[in-house]
């Protein structure tokens, strides 16, 4: 008998502070239809110093896992482009932070965007070997550009965690998948850059190349067609991207069902307006989001494209289960969001500039008004200090 492996819980967090695309296109300068229409965003996540891709993963992997559930963690793969360290994996911090068993396997796993798919597939693999691991993945990100440059509006940050089991709550992976891989400079950050280079242009073809690509390979192996879906997740790193991808085979669907995949479209790239990109964990926000604003029921099944600059794509399928809006907790994640603290450019401007600086001075960050369960304190002999409450 062959066992449905998938996501049986999802958890996201994003800091308590938020940027209004409205006040970033009024300072600096442009139409605000721009950024709300023309990008399709209207909020972004500002990251505070004490926050980073460990302490952000560590408060979204706390949603999902019991005092029970962490002994039973037999693997973390965490896909991060915003990593901590050169040698010394996210994943090793995030198990120690979490209280994870040492017999723990820990991975930091990293190509741009598609970091916590590699993750997610090399979970789902883990589990059809072994039916009763848990294997804890992880996609954390902080979107960095630059003050004043073109990328600016695509910027944010938060964390996925998503905990892959046997006979899942949430989404059961389908076993086959289509990927492609060529050497891309769409986007790309030296080691000696904090802020990402990326041609934006050219990464908006690649992209919708890469999903033609993997789409149309997906279909010559499984024969289905987009009749066969009732919605498809995209990776977004910023809205108008994954509305661009839809468009380009909404013509294979008949009207009804074009219909039907629009609006699916519109209730998984809700949350994302409101957070920005995620990098690695953008996809799986799409996703979530889908699965709190869509109407969806059980036995659906939900096509994902996941994209990761450089250039790595994937799509893959999954059947949502019967009892997938048990995965999540759609209060806390409403709280989360509506909580959040609406900042000025001028506070946004500062708070970008205050991140922990490259050269290995000892710091003691203001955690006075942290309120996040984990969080970063500052660095002593070079070691970052993290803390629970």
């Amino acid at each position: 008998m062959t066992v449905s492996v998938g996501i049986d819980k999802i958890g996201f967090y994003t800091p308590n502070d938020y940027l209004d695309m409205v006040d970033l296109a009024t300072a600096r300068g442009e139409d605000p239809n721009k950024y709300l229409i023309g990008i399709g965003q209207s909020k972004q996540a500002v990251i505070p110093p004490t926050q980073d891709v460990v302490t952000m993963a560590a408060n979204a992997a706390d949603q999902i896992l019991t005092t029970a559930t962490r002994k039973e963690i037999a693997m973390v793969l965490f896909g991060t482009e915003s990593g901590v360290d050169n040698s010394k994996a996210t994943a090793v911090y995030l198990a120690h932070l979490l209280g994870l068993p040492s017999s723990t396997r820990a991975i930091e796993l990293k190509q741009a965007c598609y970091g916590a798919t590699a993750g997610l597939q090399l979970a789902a693999d883990f589990v059809r070997v072994h039916p009763t691991a848990k294997v804890l993945v992880i996609g954390a990100d902080i979107a960095r550009y630059g003050l004043r440059t073109p990328g600016e509006v695509t910027q944010g940050g938060g964390a996925i965690a998503m905990l892959v089991t046997a006979n899942p709550q949430v989404l059961a992976l389908e076993s086959t998948s289509s990927y492609h891989t060529e050497d891309v400079m769409d986007f790309w950050r030296p080691t000696y850059r904090t802020e990402a280079l990326v041609d934006g242009r050219y990464s908006t073809t690649v992209y919708l190349d890469f999903f033609k690509t993997v789409w149309a390979d997906y279909q010559r192996q499984t024969q289905r067609t987009i009749a066969d879906f009732n919605a498809f997740v995209f990776h977004l790193p910023f809205t108008k991207m994954g509305r661009k991808g839809l468009r380009q085979i909404l013509p294979e669907a008949t009207p009804a069902q074009q219909a039907q995949l629009k609006e699916a479209f519109e209730a998984s790239q809700l949350d994302n307006r409101h957070v920005g990109n995620l990098y690695t964990g953008s996809l799986y926000l799409s996703l979530l989001s889908l699965l709190r604003h869509g109407r969806m029921q059980a036995g659906d099944r939900l096509g994902l494209f996941s994209y990761g600059s450089g250039a790595e794509g994937e799509f893959f399928s999954g059947i949502l289960q019967p009892h997938y809006q048990q995965g999540f907790d759609n209060d806390k994640l409403d709280q989360l969001l509506a909580k959040r603290r609406r900042v000025s450019v001028a506070e946004y401007e500062a708070i970008y500039q205050a991140q922990l600086s490259n050269d290995g001075r000892d710091v003691q960050l203001p955690v006075g008004e942290v309120q996040a369960k984990y969080y970063l304190a500052g660095r002593q002999r070079q070691q970052r200090q993290y803390r629970s409450r």
